[in-house]
């Protein structure tokens, strides 16, 4: 894969479970020659979890990334206007998210202003009531046009049943599918 030519812009939630590996893959869309711009989310930049230090994690990923990250709703605004993104990822994705992104609900720096431009969206599911509350919001959006699944399991059916998490790993390809119009399959596998 060669993403030398991509501008990836990179929204990040508070699934902070799930932040180290998020940093794997943003590292190799990285070595994959892809320019990514992190956008975070209110909750990604500013909670302290027993996960990490909210600061060191976004300083980390710019640093990363070699782009400052969008931080604010008004920063977010000119993504659809100007353009510049040629697809769009959330990784990882909270059901909360998913919710609001299946609600048309834009109160935290998100992928609406990417939508308007009919180009790929690209979920990273990581939820614990994926499988209750949330199963019908991933329903719709696993059915609206321009919008893509890292493929996903349950991680600990018998700890929580509801849970799920994309395979992280799968990220690259899954961008590659979506970059083609394709839904990369099988879209529900076994947990890493």
């Amino acid at each position: 894969m060669d993403f030398s030519k991509c501008n990836i812009g990179l929204g990040i939630t508070g699934s902070f479970c799930m932040f180290s590996r998020a940093r794997k893959e943003i590292e190799r869309l990285t070595e994959l020659g892809a320019n990514v711009i992190p956008i975070f989310s209110f909750n990604a930049q500013t909670c302290d979890t027993r996960f990490g230090s909210a600061k060191d994690y976004v300083e980390g990923i710019c640093d990363i990334t070699g782009n400052e990250g969008i931080r604010t709703i008004c920063a977010a605004e000119p993504i659809g206007p100007n353009n510049f993104l040629d697809i769009m990822v959330i990784a990882p994705c909270t059901g909360n998210t998913a919710a609001k992104l299946c609600n048309g609900i834009t109160d935290t720096p998100a992928a609406k202003a990417h939508m308007r431009n009919g180009k790929p969206l690209v979920i990273s599911i990581s939820t614990n009531d994926a499988l209750g509350a949330n199963f019908k919001n991933i329903g719709m959006l696993m059915n609206t046009k321009n919008v893509y699944f890292v493929p996903f399991g349950q991680d600990n059916c018998k700890s929580k049943p509801n849970s799920l998490v994309a395979k992280m790993e799968l990220l690259p390809e899954t961008i590659e599918y979506a970059l083609n119009g394709r839904q990369i399959q099988p879209v529900i596998q076994n947990p890493d």
